[in-house]
């Protein structure tokens, strides 16, 4: 192994590793994304196809990418071009598609810090009572319209109490990054896990004691709200789109394909165990998703709204579950304003734990590939992002959330996870792999998983990429589902990715010329 030239951050314990992992997947996805998902696809519908991703998709990716983040941080490398070059030195290119390792992360953190930030500002107006005035659907979709910017009436006038917790969201992200990996991101996830947790927990028993609140309907009460999500419906498996939809969401929530664990995990040391630390940050995220994330949402949504009202609602729009329909289910009980706040500052919570981890990978590209001192990298990217993040929160209006979202979290997340596996198992060996793996571990991964990752997730990845080409590509490309209004816009967004795309390809290109240099001197 190659000896490192500069001594980089590492984790100070197994403890601190698992808790950033798992703030890394615990995120706005397991409360907001993961409810609406179930909810839109039928309950146990989703479940069947959930889990099957979870065992062939999820669960080989994460090993997958602990291992070769250690590998690879083993040569001084804490991002995916550097990461992919250690694993296959002879190409010349695979470095350009880490690139993507770099790009995903950080076209999702333009939009999820805003979205982030609206939690922020609820659970403040979760204290003040400030949305107890809308007392129903409408009105509290208005308000949310008001808040975002979208229309003006009695709550808001204008974006600027939106802008302004965007802000101190924004500042709370940098001034944990600045502290690096020991001193900001790994000690702010040992505390805000276990305080996430805990307003959860408080929220899940309370959900699970509503008893039957509309005497009129008998069948709307928690025990038939937990059956809407965990009674399967086997004709589900049938539907391609619903597959798509769940592995798309285990994708999303257990942050695989993004990047962001190769560089978390390239701060570990060689004799670190990934299987146990690993296997244990996906045992985390899947009880904060499915046991707290989707019962506490789906449950009281169900009890006061009824199965079709709940299908009608996440269908309407993401975000309505959780900022629509959740504070008129809170605002219904004892010390709303404290349950209110609950679960909105858990929300925030997550959102920081995952938000954080998006900012990495540039930053530790910035300082691995560059040499570039800490405090001057997080300043670099800091600022880059700043100025990006307006974006959606000035044109959300036109689309644009939703077209950074399937670029960056969905479309390039699968193409970097297949990369990756064939990266892995096909070039760097599957017995070399096999034996990266269990260095240090302490556990022994099922030798099953042999298989399934050098066969089944590849080709469960093809066939997912497939789909999408047959069934999607030509009307997504040519903006076919787009308002004919947003089109400009949504056109002005794929030139930027673009433009964002090729300056880090180039950068890690001038960093690569950069080491041949020196090497030759």
């Amino acid at each position: 192994m190659s000896v490192i030239k500069s001594a980089r951050d590492r984790w100070s314990s197994r403890l601190g590793i698992i808790m950033a992992v798992a703030g890394s997947a615990v995120g706005l996805g397991n409360f907001l994304r993961f409810p609406a998902k179930v909810a839109a696809n039928g309950g146990g519908a989703f479940m069947v196809p959930y889990f099957v991703s979870l065992l062939l998709l999820g669960i080989p990716l994460m090993w997958i990418e602990w291992t070769l983040g250690r590998y690879g941080g083993g040569f001084g490398h804490g991002t995916a071009p550097g990461i992919f070059h250690s694993v296959w030195q002879k190409s010349r290119f695979i470095k350009y598609f880490g690139v993507i390792g770099i790009f995903g992360p950080l076209v999702i953190f333009i939009y999820y810090t805003y979205i982030e930030s609206w939690t922020l500002a609820y659970s403040f107006f979760a204290i003040t009572g400030k949305y107890a005035q809308a007392v129903d659907q409408a009105g509290m979709k208005s308000f949310l319209s008001a808040y975002q910017g979208l229309e003006h009436n009695q709550y808001f006038s204008g974006i600027s109490t939106a802008y302004l917790f965007f802000l101190l969201t924004f500042i709370a992200n940098i001034v944990i990054i600045f502290h690096g990996i020991k001193g900001g991101i790994e000690k702010f996830c040992k505390w805000a896990m276990p305080c996430l947790f805990l307003f959860a927990l408080v929220l899940f028993l309370r959900v699970l004691t509503l008893g039957t609140p509309d005497a009129a309907n008998q069948n709307w009460n928690v025990s038939s709200g937990l059956g809407f999500i965990w009674n399967p419906d086997f004709s589900a498996l049938k539907s391609a789109r619903v597959w798509l939809e769940a592995a798309g969401q285990i994708f999303f929530t257990l942050s695989v394909g993004i990047g962001v664990i190769l560089t978390y995990a390239s701060y570990l040391s060689k004799g670190d165990d990934i299987v146990l630390s690993g296997t244990t940050a996906v045992s985390i995220n899947e009880f904060a998703e499915v046991i707290l994330g989707g019962s506490i949402i789906l449950t009281a949504a169900f009890v006061f709204f009824g199965p079709v009202d709940i299908k009608s609602i996440s269908q309407s729009g993401i975000f309505n579950l959780s900022f629509v329909t959740m504070p008129l289910i809170l605002n219904k009980l004892p010390l709303e304003h404290l349950f209110g706040f609950f679960w909105f500052f858990l929300l925030f919570l997550a959102g920081v734990t995952s938000s954080v981890s998006l900012a990495q990978p540039a930053v530790a590209f910035l300082e691995d590939e560059f040499n570039i001192k800490r405090n001057k990298a997080v300043f670099i990217f800091g600022l880059v992002a700043f100025v990006l993040c307006h974006i959606p929160i000035f044109f959300l209006k036109n689309g644009v959330v939703d077209e950074l979202d399937f670029w960056g979290g969905t479309f390039f997340l699968v193409v970097f996870a297949t990369i990756e596996v064939i990266l892995f198992s096909w070039v760097f060996g599957m017995e070399n792999a096999w034996k990266e793996i269990h260095h240090g571990a302490d556990m022994e991964v099922p030798r099953i998983y042999k298989f399934i990752i050098k066969y089944i997730t590849p080709l469960f990845l093809i066939a997912i990429l497939t789909m999408w080409l047959i069934q999607d590509w030509i009307p997504v490309i040519f903006m076919k589902n787009v308002p004919v209004e947003n089109r400009m816009y949504i056109l002005a967004t794929r030139i930027l990715l673009v433009i964002i795309f090729v300056t880090l390809a180039f950068l890690v290109r001038i960093a690569w010329k950069r080491k041949l240099t020196k090497r030759q001197d």
